[in-house]
């Protein structure tokens, strides 16, 4: 942040090159840009919030069906017997 110093000088530097009829319209301009960067910054971060959000939703989501829904293990047991089974046929012909 500049200090009252460091902004009078700033000041009169800008009224020596613009003059005292430009200085208005410079200022105006000049605030008309800031507002914008800062909508700019404000959408922006609003934006990556909400994208955060959404994500940290859809792994809890993905978690909670996780521990909420039981493994089946027959089936897997019964995928394992099976291909046991066929190779055992394919052996004894």
């Amino acid at each position: 942040m500049l200090s009252p110093s460091d902004t009078a000088i700033v000041f009169l530097l800008a009224l020596l090159l613009f003059g005292p009829d430009q200085l208005p319209r410079i200022a105006r301009q000049l605030g008309e840009a800031m507002r914008h960067v800062q909508s700019t910054t404000h959408s922006f971060m609003n934006e990556m919030e909400r994208a955060a959000r959404a994500d940290e939703q859809r792994h809890l989501t993905t978690i909670d069906a996780a521990v909420t829904e039981p493994h089946d293990y027959s089936k897997t047991d019964e995928a394992a017997d099976a291909a046991e089974e066929s190779k055992t046929t394919d052996l004894g012909g």
